[in-house]
């Protein structure tokens, strides 16, 4: 008998493949898990009118889930965390159209993961041939991998992909017994700052507690979402996420949810979301509905370290940006995307663009891990 050939499809939901078969693809990272992807679908975080179409490509043989990419048809830029938006100037002021363009990403989420979803490499290239299928047969601009991990990058570096480095800051837990321990290894000026803002938050007599999934109610989803929808207010933007989406995640992934709250007096006046696996905690949303200085650093940085700690979790990733992160004990870490142009042209100039860029991540790297806030003694431990 033949063996059975193999197909590859894009589809348009990722509700078209049982969850049980989408994770037995994935890393172990909760935010690519089927219940975090359908859930943003289910409650319109994605979809009609975001500007996010999902598009996940699927490989099978027969009945059996071989290989799966989340893949997102996008019509704007935002919520990537890698930031292309003089790329789409240039193609206008060309006459060019560089939406809609193709992403394999995590919605909102600069979480670096597996984006080519399977065990066999052959399976693997295939996903990557149905890519560059889809960008030339639609004629689009372009298409685009955010935060690939190690194994997923080797093979659109060997397809030939533009590579994009960036940098984002990581804390590890190297087996602490508590959080006092973790500040030994700092410098005494760090070390000295920190006890100060932490001194200062005990004295306003802020409180902080540790909420696990099972554990969270309604009340505290609505009070989670207030903070959140404040944060974006006050930068004059949009939440990406709905009140529903919170519930939904609550519900079918518990096992990965943490909510911090601040109180002051019983009364919440802060709360921050995070997403744990068994080795990492990914620092989301934060929020407030009252200024305390000092506070989102407890909350969001020092309560999460603490957790890591308690917890054994070997990680705490800080996302995007942020340089103030170093001095509370991060560390700067790579990070890199790939990027498929359409356009020989434009393929060529922003080639050069990111070579040029390339030198300056790499200084800028080079002067983070200067600045790293650890004694001597302990630097590249």
């Amino acid at each position: 008998m033949l063996p059975v050939a193999y197909s590859v499809e894009i589809i348009t939901s990722f509700n078209d493949v049982l969850a049980t078969d989408w994770d037995a693809l994935t890393d172990g990272t909760p935010l690519l898990s089927h219940a975090f992807l359908s859930a943003l679908e289910n409650t319109h975080c994605v979809g009609t009118g975001t500007g996010w179409s999902p598009h996940p490509i699927i490989v099978k043989q027969g009945e059996k889930l071989l290989g799966a990419m989340p893949l997102y048809l996008k019509s704007h830029s935002y919520g990537e965390y890698v930031f292309d938006w003089a790329w789409a100037d240039a193609y206008q002021r060309g006459g060019l159209d560089y939406y809609p363009k193709l992403l394999a990403a995590i919605p909102f989420s600069p979480i670096t993961s597996a984006r080519l979803l399977s065990k066999r490499v052959e399976t693997q290239l295939l996903m990557i041939e149905a890519l560059e299928n889809a960008l030339h047969s639609n004629q689009l601009s372009s298409a685009h991998v955010l935060f690939p991990d190690e194994a997923s990058a080797q093979h659109f570096e060997a397809a030939g992909w533009l590579k994009r480095h960036g940098v984002q800051f990581r804390w590890q837990n190297k087996n602490y017994a508590n959080f006092e321990e973790f500040l030994a290894t700092l410098s005494h000026n760090k070390r000295k700052k920190i006890h100060q803002e932490r001194k200062k938050i005990q004295n306003v007599g802020v409180t902080c507690k540790w909420i696990k999934g099972d554990e969270i109610t309604e009340s505290a989803w609505d009070f989670f979402y207030q903070c959140y929808s404040n944060t974006y207010r006050e930068h004059h933007a949009t939440p990406y996420l709905t009140r529903a989406f919170f519930s939904e995640i609550g519900k079918n992934m518990p096992q990965h949810i943490l909510l911090m709250v601040a109180e002051i007096d019983g009364k919440a006046i802060a709360s921050t979301l995070n997403i744990v696996s068994q080795s990492t905690l990914y620092g989301r949303y934060w929020g407030a509905t009252q200024f305390v200085s000092g506070l989102h650093f407890e909350l969001c940085y020092y309560q999460a370290q603490m957790f890591c700690i308690a917890e054994k979790i070997t990680y705490f990733e800080g996302g995007a940006q942020g340089e103030h992160k170093l001095a509370r004990g991060f560390e700067p870490r790579p990070t890199c995307s790939y990027h498929k142009i359409a356009h020989p042209d434009f393929e060529v100039a922003i080639k050069k663009f990111l070579m040029r860029e390339t030198d300056g991540i790499a200084a800028y790297t080079s002067e983070l891990e200067d600045r790293v806030p650890f004694k001597s003694k302990v630097l590249g431990s």
